[in-house]
């Protein structure tokens, strides 16, 4: 399998963004499209969890995707019982 390379027009921008951040972005994208989970996706950037969490949040405006309607009914519920208090 040939090593993927990175065209080379993303190297000025990416520059600006720090070291590090061809990684980064590849692996917020895979996440963001489902493709790996928030963990494998902090491993693949090369970031701990709070630092990859903290960079979603800088870059995308949050910080998880929850996609999985069953979890936001969930969270809806933690929110209602935690109001009743």
């Amino acid at each position: 399998m040939p090593t993927p390379t990175i065209n080379p027009d993303f190297a000025p921008l990416l520059e600006t963004l720090g070291q590090g951040a061809s990684d980064f972005f590849l692996a917020a994208g895979l996440y963001h499209a489902n493709k790996v989970s928030f963990a494998a996706a902090t491993a693949l950037a090369g970031l701990g969890y709070e630092e990859f969490h903290y960079r979603l949040k800088e870059h995308f405006g949050h910080g998880f995707v929850i996609t999985d309607e069953t979890v936001h009914e969930d969270l809806r519920l933690v929110e209602e019982l935690v109001g009743q208090r």
